[in-house]
């Protein structure tokens, strides 16, 4: 005898989803799953969502207040249905009207859930319940309320309820960022949102005062203790501010704003040697443009710091493999780095062939690095090839590159025995543009 098969709700859940997955409609197998399970929140969620999707408002609706009146002593149920009437009709007035309700069943349910308040207040607002938004505002001022953070919400209402330049509004939001610090200093996100709140009124002691206190009860919340340095250094206090980030640099080296901030002051100051490494690893943490990368080597590499600006050009490379100017920058680097000068032929070849006949791979600069580097190799041949582009590409003005491409080609003839006569006149055309 074959018994008939009861009814399933997963398996007609997964049929649904099988369906849709299919490019069918699958709303007729979520229909039967919520009949067999009717108090099952994503089967109620799916359904509405179809049925409103597909244009039927009031059948959705009726999926979620059925599901509320179900369960009137839940907060979710009432919570999923005004939501779902605040998406589907927000300039409706009964539906407002059935939000509220909604909503005010849930906060009797869970009194002085934030959540819920925040909800609830939003409604009252839309529909210009003034008095009873000021009542929850109050209510979430006092701390009379659970779910945390309920100063950054009271903050928010207040934002709603008065006008943002009224003295009297800043002094309302003084009170509750002050209040709630004194209460948990160690909440990361309240001591961002206070310190903003001082910050974007003009006053950088209360802004900075905020930070201090969460750093002493949070010591290892980095990021704010970054912050904290930012503030002091547009505070002016250059000395606490450069203090507070090379300390945070001391315990997480991969800290990019504090490298970045840091960066920013000794240019300022002008200590291009400080700066340098701090603009090196915030291009290395975070990424750059291209020139970025190029224009911090050629620092590098001016200041002879040969090896940092190799590094530093490995990694812009891999960013951006294409970039020809990047790789002219990494051979010379690559070569002058005793470290990695064996294997730079490699790299020079690769810059010439990304830089094509007009790139900058046919500059006189990277001509007689590469000569020097083929040299190197016993290559004389190409080397003196290089040399000779150099020398042709130098343009007037700059005579005294050019004099010197001339004594290496000169010099490399003379060694070699040969050419001595082109070799003593490419000497004495040296030294006329020298004098």
């Amino acid at each position: 005898m074959v018994l008939p098969l009861m009814a399933d709700p997963k398996l007609d859940f997964a049929r649904g989803v099988l369906e849709e997955a299919r490019g069918h409609e699958g709303l007729e197998w979520f229909e039967k799953a919520l009949e067999a399970d009717p108090d099952a929140m994503s089967l109620v969620s799916r359904v509405g969502q179809r049925r409103f999707e597909g244009g039927d408002v009031e059948g959705a609706s009726q999926v979620y207040r059925e599901f509320a009146e179900r369960r009137p002593e839940e907060v979710g149920p009432q919570v999923a249905y005004a939501d779902f009437l605040r998406m589907a009709a927000p300039n409706d007035d009964f539906a407002a009207t059935l939000a509220t309700e909604a909503l005010e069943r849930a906060l009797e349910t869970s009194p002085g859930d934030v959540r819920m308040i925040e909800r609830l207040f939003r409604v009252y607002e839309q529909r210009g319940l003034r008095d009873k938004s000021l009542q929850l505002f109050e209510q979430v001022k006092k701390g009379e309320v659970s779910g945390g953070r309920s100063a950054l919400v009271a903050a928010d209402m207040a934002r709603t309820l008065f006008p943002g330049d009224d003295a009297e509004t800043r002094a309302t939001l003084d009170g509750i960022f002050n209040q709630a610090m004194e209460r948990t200093p160690m909440d990361a996100v309240l001591a961002r949102a206070a310190s903003e709140h001082f910050r974007k009124s003009g006053r950088l002691d209360e802004a900075v005062k905020v930070l201090e206190d969460h750093a002493e009860a949070v010591p290892s919340s980095l990021e704010l203790r970054v912050r904290l340095g930012v503030l002091l250094l547009a505070a002016e206090k250059m000395d606490d501010g450069e203090a507070v980030l090379k300390e945070v640099l001391r315990i997480d080296t991969r800290q990019a704003l504090a490298h970045q901030a840091l960066a920013k002051l000794y240019r300022r100051q002008e200590k291009s040697d400080e700066a340098r490494p701090h603009a090196a690893e915030v291009l290395k943490i975070r990424g750059g443009d291209a020139d970025e990368f190029v224009t911090l080597a050629e620092e590098f590499l001016e200041a002879d710091m040969v090896r940092e600006a190799r590094l530093l050009l490995e990694k812009g490379l891999y960013d951006h493999p294409e970039h020809v100017g990047i790789a002219v920058q990494l051979a010379i680097a690559t070569r002058r780095d005793p470290e990695t000068r064996d294997g730079a032929a490699r790299f020079f070849r690769e810059a010439e062939s990304l830089s094509g006949t007009d790139g900058p791979a046919t500059k006189p600069e990277f001509m007689r690095e590469f000569a020097e580097c083929l040299l190197e190799g016993g290559n004389t041949a190409a080397a003196e090839d290089r040399l000779r582009a150099a020398i042709k590409g130098y343009p007037p003005e700059a005579k005294v590159e050019m004099a010197a491409a001339m004594r290496r080609l000169a010099e490399i003839w003379l060694a070699e025995n040969r050419n001595e006569a082109a070799a003593k006149s490419l000497q004495k055309r040296a030294e006329s543009l020298e004098k």
